[in-house]
């Protein structure tokens, strides 16, 4: 069994509510942890912040390179289910802008993993797959401009994820977050009539 078939095995089985409660933690320590100092990270640190023992750190992720790999996915599954609440919740051109906000602070927390997802994203039909999914909910928030009639006709969502990479990968570069707000507001000029 690859490491990826019993992830999805893990998935699938339902965990009980405070083991959940625990991998939460675990996830949302190790996200911060990784994000400020990079794979190298200590998992004592991680669990020590999780408020759990490294030994339930392993029972549930048994490598780091799995919790990372549970971070990503956990991290790519929130952003996406965001679309969804937002077009329901806010404007939808506010909506798109709020997305693509997260989908820049989601990039942004990447670095200190970047070496370690190298590693463990290897797989082709992965990226495209996660691809897809983020290109589906930037279509979800496209929709939602389009039916109040104020998008531009021929957007197309992979384009517009193709943007935002490309304003992360930017900001990144130039250590501004900032920047990365200002070329979104670009963006959204160019796909919003009004």
């Amino acid at each position: 069994m690859t490491g990826h078939e019993g992830d999805t095995v893990r998935q699938r089985k339902p965990l009980r509510a405070d083991a959940q409660r625990n991998e939460d933690r675990l996830l949302e320590a190790a996200a911060a942890t990784f994000a400020r100092e990079g794979a190298g990270a200590s998992v004592k640190d991680i669990a020590r912040a999780a408020g759990v023992g490294v030994g339930t750190l392993y029972r549930r992720f048994p490598s780091k390179e799995l919790l990372i790999e549970a971070i990503y996915r956990q991290e790519v599954q929130r952003l996406c289910e965001a679309a969804p609440h937002l077009t329901a919740t806010e404007p939808p051109v506010d909506a798109l802008r709020i997305w693509m906000e997260r989908f820049i602070d989601f990039m942004a927390a990447k670095p200190g993993m970047a070496d370690a997802l190298a590693v463990v994203l290897t797989d082709d039909s992965e990226k495209l797959h996660t691809r897809a999914l983020l290109a589906d909910a930037i279509t979800h928030l496209l929709a939602a401009v389009e039916g109040q009639a104020l998008a531009r006709p021929g957007i197309n969502a992979r384009d517009v994820l193709m943007a935002l990479g490309g304003i992360s990968l930017m900001a990144a570069s130039e250590e501004r977050r900032d920047l990365a707000t200002r070329l979104i507001d670009l963006l959204l000029h160019g796909i919003v009539t009004s």
